[in-house]
C-alpha cells in the first residue's frame, strides 16, 4: 500500500481539550494505532489538520524504513448491555436518586456516564 492509501483508512483521531502551565487553552490530537503521532492546535480543527499532517510522515517514514503500518482499529459492535456489580449501600441510593429523579434506574445510570463521559446523547434502550 501506498501512504495515500493508509490516510484514506478510517483511523480514529482522539481530540482532547488541554491547558499548558501558562493557563492557555489547546487541544491535542492523537493516533492511537500510530505510536507518537500527536499534534496539537488552537482550535480542534487545526489540531485535527496538523495531525494529519504528523500521520503523513508518520507513515511515509514508516514505509521508507520497511516498517508495518498498522490498520486502524475496527469499531466493533456492542449491544449497549453490561453488567456492573456495586455494594448494595451504592444499588440502594442509587435507586432512592432515580425514584426521586423520577427516572428509571437504567435511566439515571446512562445519563450520568454520559455526562461524565461530556455526551448529551444517553438514551436508555
Amino acid at each position: 500500500m501506498e501512504t495515500e492509501d493508509y490516510l484514506a483508512l478510517p483511523y480514529a483521531i482522539e481530540l482532547v481539550q488541554d491547558t499548558d502551565d501558562a493557563g492557555h487553552q489547546g487541544w491535542v490530537a492523537e493516533i492511537e494505532e500510530l505510536p507518537g503521532c500527536i499534534s496539537q492546535g488552537v482550535t480542534p480543527e487545526e489540531a485535527i489538520a496538523n495531525v494529519r499532517d504528523a500521520m503523513l510522515g508518520w507513515i511515509s517514514v514508516a514505509l521508507e524504513d520497511g516498517r508495518d503500518v498498522p490498520q486502524p482499529r475496527a469499531l466493533g459492535t456492542y449491544s449497549g448491555k453490561f453488567i456492573v456489580r456495586v455494594p448494595s449501600s451504592l444499588h440502594a441510593d442509587l435507586v432512592k436518586t432515580a425514584a426521586r429523579e423520577g427516572v428509571s434506574l437504567n435511566q439515571l445510570v446512562a445519563t450520568t456516564l454520559a455526562r461524565y463521559l461530556g455526551r448529551t446523547d444517553a438514551k436508555a434502550s
